[in-house]
């Protein structure tokens, strides 16, 4: 369950494209996971680790399936290409 949770970042999409593609590429963003889960190790807080871990995981398997970072043209349109085309 844990592993959808950074999903949460669509819900920008709800006041418009631009506030939704930069909620959704805060919580996709790899440089961000890795941070996160560098701090979780310097300062030995498992939960941090955590988190790290799964928005790091997360964000590979979007990329995988070509959901890139979005752009503020709207939901489809990515930095690996446009979803759907």
């Amino acid at each position: 369950m844990l592993f959808l949770l950074p999903d949460i970042g669509m819900l920008g999409y709800l006041i418009g494209n631009k506030v939704g593609a930069i909620s959704y590429n805060l919580f996709h963003h790899k440089g961000l996971a890795i941070l996160i889960g560098a701090m979780g190790v310097y300062f030995g807080s498992h939960y941090l680790q955590l988190a790290g871990i799964m928005l790091f995981s997360h964000a590979s398997f979007d990329r995988i399936l070509g959901y890139g970072l979005k752009y503020e043209k709207g939901f489809k349109f990515t930095h690996l290409g446009e979803i759907g085309k």
